[in-house]
């Protein structure tokens, strides 16, 4: 069996639980996240 997995949803659930374990990472996660999605976005 092939399992994929899409990756948005699991980014935001790591985000989420890094967010609530550590709140000052909150700007920097969102920085990524920004960065990551903008670049894939440009690229396909």
């Amino acid at each position: 069996m092939h399992f994929s997995i899409i990756a948005q949803p699991v980014v935001a659930l790591i985000a989420g639980i890094s967010i609530l374990l550590v709140p000052r990472l909150l700007s920097y996660i969102v920085a990524i996240y920004l960065i990551l999605f903008g670049i894939l976005g440009l690229v396909r």
